[in-house]
């Protein structure tokens, strides 16, 4: 790999730029994204080396690039997915960072069959922050995090071999799931609790909005609870609307809990129910 092509320059796109630059890569990185700024910050602190700000010079470094990497979201992967098959060639990886993942991979199986010719290796950096923006990437961003991939097949050649051992390069534990399992376990590990926290803090604001009683005595339980609250839609849009069933039943299933939590507040099943909850922090 000596030319890379990161469509998507915000916390994740700049942040592989920079670990991978921090890792000993050497190679050319070119970045695109329909944001100016984006770009300029993610220029200025050295994540990529070019930049590229029109979408016609994107596929055009693109069709020059050993690797491209849609860290974009889930609905403008697809999209990407769809612009690029005409335009890549036998040998070229393009793969991903989104957040959901069947989609994405029943995409690839379409546009993307052959190992003759350009190949997709749908991935998933389990890494992030409540907010985005390549003025917080940093290059230690995946150490220790787990690196997803959802491929087609067992088949891997020797581009997503490489691509592989960059993503451990960079301190990324790398993983293999099915897409559909993947869709499942992140519905419960990261889609419910954003929505938790998303849902707790606008309670919050409708129920008591600045009051500065609650603002003084809220705590560190607040702080850590309502954190995710924070995060902007426009990073979780395409998830819920990519992730739907998986996410809808990992809610109703807490709703219930609730209600059993609701219903027993004064029954000795609070503390079983407590029980059951420091078991899971427990370590196995």
């Amino acid at each position: 790999m000596n030319s890379l092509l990161i469509v998507g320059t915000g916390l994740i796109g700049a942040s592989t730029g920079l670990a991978l630059k921090a890792a000993g890569f050497s190679g050319r990185i070119t970045g695109f994204d329909l944001s100016p700024a984006e770009l300029l910050i993610a220029h200025e602190t050295g994540a990529i080396d070019e930049v590229v700000s029109t979408r016609e010079a994107a596929l055009e470094a693109a069709r020059k690039s050993d690797v491209v990497l849609l860290a974009v979201p889930v609905l403008a992967i697809l999209d990407w997915m769809t612009t690029l098959a005409p335009v890549l060639r036998p040998g070229q990886l393009l793969t991903d960072t989104g957040s959901t993942k069947v989609q994405i991979a029943d995409v690839a199986q379409r546009l993307y069959p052959s190992s003759a010719g350009p190949r997709f290796l749908p991935g998933h950096p389990m890494a992030g922050k409540e907010s985005g923006g390549a003025a917080i990437a940093e290059a230690g961003l995946f150490q220790g995090a787990v690196w997803i991939f959802t491929p087609a097949d067992a088949e891997s050649t020797a581009e997503e071999t490489e691509w592989r051992e960059w993503m451990s390069a960079i301190g990324s534990k790398v993983m293999d799931l099915e897409p559909a399992r993947h869709d499942q376990l992140l519905a419960w590990v990261s889609h419910l609790p954003q929505m938790v926290s998303t849902a707790l803090s606008a309670l919050l604001e409708d129920t008591f909005g600045d009051d500065p009683d609650l603002r003084a005595i809220g705590g560190r339980a607040l702080r850590e609870m309502t954190r995710l609250g924070s995060s902007p839609y426009s990073m979780w849009r395409d998830v819920a609307m990519t992730n739907t069933a998986p996410l809808a039943n990992s809610l109703l299933a807490l709703e219930q809990r609730l209600q059993h939590l609701r219903e027993h507040l004064r029954t000795p099943e609070l503390r079983e129910e407590f029980q059951r909850a420091n078991k899971f922090r427990e370590p196995r």
